[in-house]
This record gives C-alpha cells, structure tokens and sequence, in this order.
C-alpha cells in the first residue's frame, strides 16, 4: 500500500505542475510553444513510422513466410504492434530531450519559478551557454541510448503472444515514464552539482513516486496536443519531484520518500 500511495504521490505532483495553468498563464504558454513546434515534426515522423508498421513487420518475421496463414498473420500483427511500441517509446523520450534543448530558457524560468516560491533555490551557477547545453545534449544522448537498449528487449518480447499485447505495453510506459523523470529533473539535478549517475541514484530512493509522475506525463502524451499542455506542467512537477529527493532537512540526499500525495495545503500557488 505504500508503493501505492507513493505512486500516486508522484502523480498527484503532476496535478500541481498543471495548476500552472491556472496561476502562470503567461509563463506555461511561453513553455508550450517549444512543445507544440518539436512536437508537429515528432508526430509526423510517427504517422511515417505507423504506415511502414506492416512492411517492417515482414520484414523482420521472414521465418513465418511459410507459416500458415493465421499464425504469421498472428505473429505479423505482434511484430506491427512492437515496432509501434518501439517508435512511440523512443519518441516520447527524444521529444522530451529536443523540447527541453529547445526551449530551454523558457523551461529554465518555470523550473527556477518553482525553485524560488519553495524556498532554498540553489544559487545561480553560470556555466556558460555552450558547456551548459553539451552537458544536457551529451546526458539526454545516454538516456535515449539506454531507452533503446531497454526498448529492443520490449521489441523483441512484443512477438510473444498475448504477453506481447498486454504485459509490454505497460512494461513499456512504465520504462517511458521513468525515463521521462530522469530527463525532467536535471535542471534541478544540475543546479545542485548532480551528475546524471547521482540523478538515477537519488531518484530510485523515490522509485514509485518517480514513477507515479514520469507514467502519468508518458500517458498524458498520447491525449491530442496533450505533450503541449502538460510539457511545461512536468517541468514543474519534475522540480517538486527533484527537490524532495535532493533537498533534506541538513541539505544532504533524502533518503525516506514521502508517503502519500502531497496535501492541499502544501499545493503550488505562484503569483502569475
């Protein structure tokens, strides 16, 4: 029940990012904009990707050609729907990395906003454009690296009947969603001196809840112009997130998650 509520604990997060909506109407849609423009190329390439689906499939399956019929059409379709599952899962994290790059100073003023109405925002550090934005390009580039790695794997399991169809798809929101977290948190992760293995480590402290909001984000994804809306908004959460795993009473790493959603009373209300 803990890991429940934990998850939903990182979800509930996300619903405070969205609150932007509400109280920084200005400040969120400066953030969609990189969003909706990465987007419109993202999407296009997927609609490639899904009416090539078939001739992949096929492609990739020549041992069935002499199956019959209704199994390499069975296998066939699972090939299909795991080479959809692959181009989704790698695209969802690529957009994450090319907004972010993109829209970087906007996405900087929502994250330090956070930062400044929480409390403690870490000091500004002046690394200079250019070493600033290899670091975030050469961190992104091994976390799409390791969600292709992990994404073959699901590929491969997608020709598994039934298991294909029903376990990796949610296996695979899941590893799009703790991917998605990692990629969020870095401007707070970064801020503070932390180093991409230091991310991964201080979040899996927070595993459930990292993953409560990175799951939701993934999903919220596939609503219709939803990766505009909620792009700023996980911004913001993924602060919220960051800031209760790298900020302790002493300054030091938390180590003991937080249980539960947080309360109302603790909820984001920037002046717009």
């Amino acid at each position: 029940m803990a890991v429940i509520g934990e998850f939903f604990g990182g979800v509930a997060l996300l619903g405070r990012g969205l609150r932007l909506w509400a109280t920084s109407p200005r400040l969120m849609l400066l953030g969609a904009v990189p969003a909706l423009v990465v987007g419109a190329v993202f999407v296009a390439g997927l609609v490639v990707v899904g009416l090539a689906a078939d001739d992949i499939a096929r492609a990739v399956t020549p041992f069935a050609d002499e199956w019959p019929e209704w199994s390499r059409t069975l296998v066939r379709l699972g090939g299909g729907l795991a080479v959809a599952a692959l181009a989704v899962l790698l695209a969802v994290v690529a957009f994450t990395a090319v907004t972010l790059l993109v829209g970087d100073p906007f996405y900087e003023r929502i994250w330090r906003r956070v930062e400044e109405h929480e409390g403690d925002a870490p000091a500004d550090v002046d690394r200079g454009f250019w070493r600033g934005l290899a670091r975030s390009a050469g961190d992104s580039l091994r976390l799409l690296l390791a969600t292709a790695g992990v994404g073959v794997l699901l590929f491969v399991g997608g020709f598994v009947p039934v298991v294909g169809q029903t376990v990796v798809p949610v296996v695979g929101a899941l590893v799009g969603g703790w991917f998605l977290a990692v990629e969020l948190t870095g401007y707070a992760f970064d801020a503070r001196g932390r180093s991409l293995a230091e991310r991964h480590r201080g979040l899996a402290v927070n595993r459930a809840r990292t993953l409560g909001l990175g799951t939701a984000t993934y999903l919220l994804f596939f609503v219709p112009l939803g990766a505009v809306l909620v792009m700023p908004a996980a911004v913001a959460a993924a602060t919220l997130l960051a800031r209760e795993v790298a900020v302790g009473p002493t300054g030091e790493t938390a180590v003991t998650p937080t249980v539960g959603p947080a309360s109302p009373a603790d909820d984001y209300h920037p002046a717009a």
